[in-house]
């Protein structure tokens, strides 16, 4: 039974992370990213026109860890939305006012300043705003994410 357990784990776990290029070591520097192909609301974003988003690792669109930056307007208003995979985030830039919930409530909202961590489960619906400046946020996750909004008249897809 050992070694048919060891012959498993030799033969098809090697390749769970196979879509992932887990040897590319990356040190980037802000003048890095800046250089960096920057893209409208690209996958794993909320879709909001206004809103870059830079790639840092991987690609949100895949199965495997990916890393994002996005780079939201001053006041810009990101309805209620979900998205499938889990997600953790941390405020680079600005503040970011970010709720819980199916619909989009300022009663809800916590200002999370530069330095501020928060998470997006896998399915539960957010939604965020931001105020006089701009904000920069940080997101990882496992993909393939996408964006669902809990009203689809909310979702800017359906506005193009």
């Amino acid at each position: 039974m050992k070694i048919v357990a060891a012959a498993f784990c030799i033969l098809f776990l090697p390749s769970v992370g196979a879509t992932q290029d887990q040897s590319a070591q990356q040190r980037l520097t802000p003048t890095d990213i800046d250089t960096r192909t920057h893209t409208g609301a690209g996958a794993g974003s909320s879709g909001v026109i206004g809103i870059q988003t830079v790639v840092l690792k991987g690609d949100p669109s895949k199965a495997g860890l990916y890393t994002i930056l996005l780079r939201v307007p001053a006041r810009t208003t990101i309805q209620a939305h979900e998205h499938p995979d889990d997600r953790v985030a941390t405020v680079i830039s600005g503040t970011w006012n970010f709720g819980y919930g199916a619909r989009f409530d300022d009663s809800v909202l916590k200002a999370l300043p530069p330095g501020s961590f928060y998470t997006e489960p896998p399915n539960q619906p957010h939604f965020a705003r931001t105020g006089e400046t701009a904000v920069e946020v940080q997101i990882t996750g496992f993909g393939p994410t996408a964006t669902h909004y809990e009203n689809s008249a909310d979702d800017p897809a359906s506005k193009h």
